[in-house]
């Protein structure tokens, strides 16, 4: 459960923060940015990074080494300080591939959070893609032309195609610079055979999504993030290639490496020290890149995902939440009825209010209208239990602007809006979660006939230890036996999870 200092959205949420700030937990390093808002652009004020390598601790079954743990606790100590009086609404945080992956992420990410004061969100790999390319479209003139991105991160790669702000394609690989040196380049030993090696594995990756990406199907190659400017900058300054980054003069620059062979000899102009362990593997897998994709020449673009979590954040503030765009997507998609989505939300939202008041928890609100508009996805697979096609869908489906936890969330809400409750016992690791559910299956039921419900006015919904009361005329439960009957049911099923759930008389 959040500390009680982030839970909440401020009461001005909608008017846009001065001030923004993102923190990238990276397989290979963490990065803070706090930026100014002016106007649509941002300006940093302030950044941070440690190098903490954290695709560097993952054991061979996936599960964080405690020494490379503390590391990173410590380093988000140092965060959290910056980020102290900073409101929810002004930070965002994201984690990549190594938490997507690790075993015991789910812990770490508690005593994290409590170190931060702010929530971790787990992006998804093309999450991640959608968010840098937004990140180094802001850095690139506004042009129409198509783009390829690459970003090769700690322990993953993504590949994008898009066009001015918008992203086309995109794919994520478990290709990283951290996972590959460790794997390919042991003991930091640079061979001939090592690189072959790596850029064989990075090539047999990469042949899966190529035929996506071929070159007529963009104009310009842009590499982002700390592998492309490193390699940008060593090439250059050792005269391997001039400005772009080039099959040449990365061949160049493996044939320099080899020569030094092990990694605790390199010593190359530009390049600095904490980047040699993890250059060799970020070469071989742009060398892979370029000969699977037929990339000539790449130019650099300085920003990145963290710019790209910002930009999105300030697009939240401003009423352009991709997640509403995502949300839209989805009903078009599976054919939702729009009027009954409507009607269940209205509703839905009413019981919501009458639970909480004036303690509005804004983002578990939002995240209730959503799961209202998509709570009948699953009708697209079949009627039976189409409430766990829908939940399924959410929970597994790409989702541009949403983390891993929100559609975790909104999978939960959905899944429990109708059917048997014993299942969502082991789902709800936040209490104010059955507030949600309550006013969602409630609405559900009053919304069968899938007409505008004629509701008895009185009608109130409010709590009461460990439950819930509705009250409503009983001469109106009379004149309408099939509600009744289900009322009853409802009773029986909230027992089930340990919750009264009262119907009685207003």
């Amino acid at each position: 459960m959040f500390p009680a200092r982030y839970r909440r959205a401020t009461p001005h949420a909608n008017a846009p923060a001065p001030v923004l700030a993102t923190v990238d937990l990276g397989s290979n390093s963490f990065r803070l940015q706090v930026s100014r808002v002016v106007e649509d652009q941002l300006y940093t004020l302030d950044m941070l990074k440690e190098t903490v390598r954290l695709g560097g601790g993952l054991t061979a079954d996936k599960y964080l080494d405690d020494a490379t743990q503390e590391a990173a606790l410590a380093a988000l100590a140092r965060f959290g300080e910056r980020l102290r009086g900073f409101a929810p609404s002004q930070v965002r945080v994201v984690g990549t591939n190594t938490l997507r992956v690790a075993r015991n992420a789910p812990a770490f990410i508690e005593r994290a959070e409590a170190l931060l004061g702010f929530p971790i969100e787990i992006i998804a790999g093309r999450e991640e893609a959608r968010l840098i390319y937004i990140g180094a479209a802001h850095s690139l003139p506004a042009t129409r032309e198509k783009r390829l991105v690459v970003d090769i991160g700690g322990g993953s790669t993504e590949f994008i195609i898009g066009s001015q702000y918008k992203a086309l394609v995109t794919e994520s690989l478990p290709l990283g610079c951290v996972t590959y040196s460790l794997r390919y380049f042991p003991d930091g030993k640079l061979s001939k055979s090592n690189f072959k090696d790596a850029t064989l594995a990075a090539r047999n990756e990469i042949q899966r999504i190529a035929l996506e990406y071929t070159p007529d199907q963009w104009q310009l190659a842009v590499g982002s993030s700390g592998t492309a400017r490193a390699l940008r900058d060593v090439l250059e300054i050792n005269d391997f290639s001039s400005a772009d980054i080039t099959l040449a003069g990365m061949e160049k620059l493996r044939d320099a490496l080899i020569r030094f062979g092990s990694n605790k000899d390199v010593d190359l102009n530009g390049l600095k020290a904490d980047r040699v362990p993890v250059l060799p593997g970020g070469l071989a897998i742009m060398i892979g890149v370029f000969e699977e994709l037929g990339v000539d020449k790449m130019t650099v673009a300085d920003g990145a995902l963290r710019d790209g979590v910002l930009y999105d954040l300030l697009g939240r503030q401003r009423e352009k939440d991709m997640r509403d765009s995502t949300v839209a997507l989805f009903k078009r998609r599976y054919a939702v009825d729009v009027e009954q989505a409507s009607r269940v939300g209205r509703l839905a939202e009413r019981f919501y209010r009458m639970l909480v008041g004036a303690d509005v928890d804004a983002a578990l609100f939002k995240r209730l209208q959503w799961a209202t508009q998509l709570h009948e996805i699953g009708l697209t697979i079949a009627h039976t239990a189409y409430h766990k096609h829908s939940a399924y869908i959410l929970q597994n489906a790409d989702m541009p602007g949403f983390s891993k936890r929100e559609q975790a969330q909104l999978a939960t809400l959905v899944l429990g809006h109708r059917g048997d409750m014993g299942k969502m016992q082991s789902l709800v690791d936040e209490p104010p979660l059955w507030q949600a559910i309550v006013a969602l299956r409630l609405a559900v039921l009053f919304c069968r006939r899938r007409q505008e419900p004629v509701l008895p006015e009185p009608l109130s919904l409010g709590t009461q230890h460990k439950g819930f009361t509705l009250a409503l005329d009983p001469d109106w439960l009379s004149a309408n036996p099939l509600t009744a009957s289900a009322f009853r049911q409802e009773v029986s099923q909230w027992k089930r999870v340990g919750f009264a759930l009262a119907i009685g008389r207003n």
